[in-house]
């Protein structure tokens, strides 16, 4: 399966100057170190590190970038912060940190998530998951 190389992110105008000058693509972000990418785009390393994550989420098959934001604003930068959590429990946290009840589908991209960072199957997409999570709901 082809890896993605489409990914959304709203870069500021200078960000984006920055990776012009440096002869930077964005579907090439994931090729360097967070404190690389910061001095490359002029930034600060958590804003480096916020863009890498946001890059790095929708690297997940069907994965987008508010799934993307929603990930970082539980305080996860990485796949690999995801493995042995518990999406059900993650989808708790996040409607604690939201202060309502989400939208079930969300949940099944938590589920996605997390098997994708133990098992790097690219071959699942959020849906996939819908089944597995009326059986606990």
């Amino acid at each position: 399966m082809k890896s993605k190389t489409a990914f959304k992110i709203a870069l500021t105008d200078s960000e984006k100057q920055e990776m012009r000058r440096n002869k930077v693509k964005i579907k090439d972000i994931p090729n360097y170190a967070v404190d690389e990418l910061a001095v490359i785009m002029g930034v600060s390393l958590e804003r480096a590190k916020e863009v890498y994550a946001l890059i790095g989420f929708q690297m997940i098959p069907s994965i987008g970038i508010r799934f993307a934001e929603d990930l970082i604003s539980l305080g996860y930068y990485s796949i690999n912060e995801l493995k042995g959590k518990d999406a059900t429990k993650l989808t708790e946290e996040f409607e604690l940190l939201k202060g309502y009840w989400i939208d079930p589908c969300v949940e099944d991209q938590f589920r996605l998530a997390v098997h994708y960072a133990e098992t790097g199957d690219k071959t699942k997409k959020w849906w996939d998951f819908t089944e597995e999570r009326k059986k606990y709901r």
